[in-house]
């Protein structure tokens, strides 16, 4: 019964790594997608810089209550971290024409100050490959996509910030 626990322990272990590996993200670049931004301005993804600097990619949705804890808590250090790197977020709204009206009032509810993308029809997230959200990208100042995660629990935001860190030195 032990190893059986064991087994199954290292399994859901093994799967989450398989999640979360850089393996599959490493080198390469930010697709190309048109999509808008919570304003309704379009935008081609590929396109977007941050004058060299590391910019965070998180997808995210006003039903998801992990993605709301991730931003929420990014929130509260985000002045602090673009002081220190430079460092830019841009939060990418996976939420459906159903839902696609709360996410206005839900950032400004929250007093985020991160731009937000409309991913209504899914393309930038089927193009960068994620399943499940929070799924968070950081992007080198080159475009390339150097760390990828998924899920949130807290702590995670100072791993993400080890790797800004990592990224400007």
């Amino acid at each position: 019964m032990k190893k059986t626990l064991l087994l199954v322990t290292f399994g859901i272990f093994a799967l989450i790594y398989s999640f979360t590996s850089n393996d599959e993200v490493s080198g390469k670049k930010i697709p190309s997608v048109n999509i808008i931004d919570v304003d309704g301005n379009s935008i081609n993804t590929s396109e977007v810089s941050n004058n060299g600097k590391p910019i965070i990619i998180s997808f995210w949705a006003t039903w998801c209550k992990p993605c709301k804890l991730e931003l929420s808590t990014i929130n509260e250090v985000y002045e602090d971290w673009q002081e220190e790197t430079g460092v830019k977020l841009v939060a990418v709204s996976i939420d459906n024409e159903r839902t696609k009206n709360m996410v206005k009032p839900y950032i400004n509810a929250e007093s985020w100050e991160y731009d937000v993308w409309m991913d209504t029809n899914g393309d930038l997230k089927r193009a960068m490959g994620v399943n499940n959200v929070p799924h968070t990208f950081l992007i080198d100042g080159n475009g390339n996509i150097v760390y990828s995660h998924s899920g949130f629990v807290p702590g995670d935001e100072e791993d993400l910030y080890d790797h800004v860190l990592e990224l400007i030195k």
